[in-house]
């Protein structure tokens, strides 16, 4: 399948993360620059350090009724809550897609499957534990609550490809529009944070015990963090139906796996330089024609130094930056949010800082931005490298384009 042409139109975002509750609550984050990582308060471990997480802010429990709910997780709670937000900002509510086929397409990683700890540890001692734990994992599929909550009639599936599962939903769901599979599509990712990405990210030890560094000499690791984001795609004729102006575009999307390494991507690049040859292709631009690129940059030595060598070979002149400073790597969310990010810069026609980054690695071929920048033109590309040595990016244009 391919996007080409005018690509598919996108009406509306969200966004929820530790920087805000709202994309608009997000992005002017990301320009202040102002973050505030610090050790877990929902989840506990016996670690002699408590590295520091980007925690979504405790006043999302109080205004999202479905985050309260014993029966869903909080991952699911986030996908539905910023879903709704893309729906305001197109100007509809849930009622006006019920003529349309409208798809449910999220990424995310472990979900938040295994935070049953409880359950397994008295079924492993001879207890007969309650099963409302495996309830509650069995309703929670992200993509299922979304078709569940706003009686979606389209395909649903959840996408778990480690952390490019967000890039890779959107980039599905261009396709599944340009396929004619569906009319609509509500796609992103979702995460929360949990012990077991906690305690496993701690055991490859690659946790910074700072507020992590991406791209910066010193850079030690990444923080986790947590949160949502969601895009509602259309079809250019269900957009008239609805009325609705497209915002933006997907112009095109890329995906290659170079299966170099369980965690590290193959030194040099050629997953990423293929996902991103893809990419171009498929929005048919030129390097050029790259307002600038909303990197993986993970603050991970490996990761980092993949990025800064690909990038000025596959884009060259491009800038780039990284916005996890502010968010930490929200996993299978990442890709998505950083697409939403990616679409508001073009908007905005400037791009924030690479929070994090003071000093340059001198062994790197390139550097991301260091200051709020100025950008022209009306595309940019967002890139996710994954475990296994996954890699996606998708192409983000003005709607208009």
């Amino acid at each position: 399948m391919s996007i080409r042409g005018r690509g598919v139109a996108v009406a509306g975002l969200g966004c929820l993360c530790a920087a805000g509750l709202s994309v608009d609550e997000c992005v002017r984050a990301l320009f202040r620059g102002e973050r505030d990582p610090r050790p877990p308060a929902r989840l506990s471990t016996n670690l002699p350090t408590r590295n520091p997480v980007f925690e979504l802010p405790e006043s999302f429990f109080a205004v999202e009724p479905l985050a309260r709910r014993e029966d869903t997780t909080l991952t699911a709670a986030m996908a539905v809550a910023t879903a709704r937000e893309a729906m305001a900002m197109a100007g509809l509510e849930p009622a006006a897609l019920s003529g349309l086929r409208v798809g449910a397409l999220v990424g995310t990683t472990v979900g938040s499957a295994m935070n049953n700890e409880e359950f397994y540890r008295e079924y492993r001692t001879g207890g007969r534990p309650s099963m409302k734990p495996i309830t509650r994992f069995l309703h929670s599929n992200p993509a299922s609550v979304l078709a569940r909550e706003f009686d979606l009639r389209g395909p649903v599936q959840t996408v778990v490809n480690a952390c490019s599962s967000g890039t890779d939903a959107v980039g599905l769901a261009a396709e599944w529009i340009a396929a004619g599979l569906c009319d609509a599509v509500l796609a992103g990712g979702s995460d929360e944070l949990c012990r077991v990405t906690y305690l496993g990210f701690n055991s490859l030890m690659i946790f910074d015990p700072e507020p992590c560094k991406p791209f910066d000499a010193n850079r030690k690791g990444l923080n986790l963090g947590e949160g949502a984001a969601m895009l509602l795609l259309l079809s250019d004729a269900a957009a008239v139906k609805l009325g609705c102006k497209p915002r933006f575009r997907v112009l095109g999307y890329g995906s290659a796996c170079d299966a170099y390494h369980p965690t590290a991507p193959k030194p040099n690049g050629a997953g990423l330089r293929a996902a991103l040859s893809d990419a171009l292709r498929t929005s048919n631009l030129a390097p050029s024609d790259i307002a600038f690129v909303n990197a993986h940059g993970t603050g991970t030595p490996d990761n980092d130094r993949v990025e800064s060598l690909v990038l000025p070979e596959a884009l060259p002149g491009v800038p780039y930056l990284s916005t996890k400073g502010m968010t930490g790597h929200t996993l299978g969310a990442a890709g998505a949010i950083e697409a939403v990010f990616t679409a508001a810069c073009l908007e905005l026609g400037e791009v924030p800082a690479s929070l994090g980054l003071t000093q340059v690695d001198p062994s790197f071929p390139s550097s991301p931005v260091t200051e709020r920048t100025k950008i022209t033109g009306r595309a940019g590309l967002s890139q996710s490298l994954a475990f296994g040595g996954n890699n996606s990016a998708v192409v983000i244009a003005l709607g208009d384009t």
